[in-house]
């Protein structure tokens, strides 16, 4: 792994965590909010509990609510997150086309999934990862297509 390589692994762990606090704290504002308790509370809801009280909603609901209603900073953070796995995805296959090129499909095939998983909300955070993850797994795809199909480039390559 190269300095630049480390760097911006050091860089973008250090924003995935700004954001990740920064989500979290919008999010605490489902605390005030028990209307929403019933739509915003998968993570409390797992064992079938309703939650009544607001010591009772589970920290990872924060992340929930951020995203469909404040939707900035969940998105700075799966950003981030998807730019330090690539970079990873990068350094692990930087030699081997045809891994990288199905690391890259399977990134981009989890985006779509993502796509439809969120795709039925009618929250503005809702809409905006549907977009971001549906493009953002076309572009990944298509990625991993052109990454697979690379032309050799140079004069020498092109005349042997």
């Amino acid at each position: 792994m190269t300095f630049n390589n480390f760097l911006q692994m050091i860089i973008t762990a250090l924003f995935f965590m700004v954001f990740t606090f920064c989500t979290w704290y919008e999010g605490s504002e489902i605390l005030d909010r028990p209307s929403e308790w019933k739509y915003s509370t998968p993570f409390t809801q797992v064992n079938d509990d309703q939650a009544m009280d607001a010591d009772d909603i589970s920290n990872f609901d924060y992340f929930v609510y951020a995203a469909k209603f404040k939707p900035l900073f969940p998105f700075l953070m799966v950003l981030a997150s998807s730019y330090l796995i690539i970079l990873t995805g990068y350094i692990l296959f930087k030699r081997r086309i045809k891994k990288m090129a199905l690391f890259l499909l399977g990134f981009g095939v989890l985006f779509l999934f993502s796509s439809g998983f969120v795709s039925n909300s009618p929250t503005v955070g809702g809409n905006i990862f549907t977009a971001f993850f549906l493009i953002g797994g076309m572009i990944a795809i298509i990625g991993a297509a052109l990454y697979y199909f690379r032309m050799p480039t140079g004069f020498n390559t092109i005349m042997k």
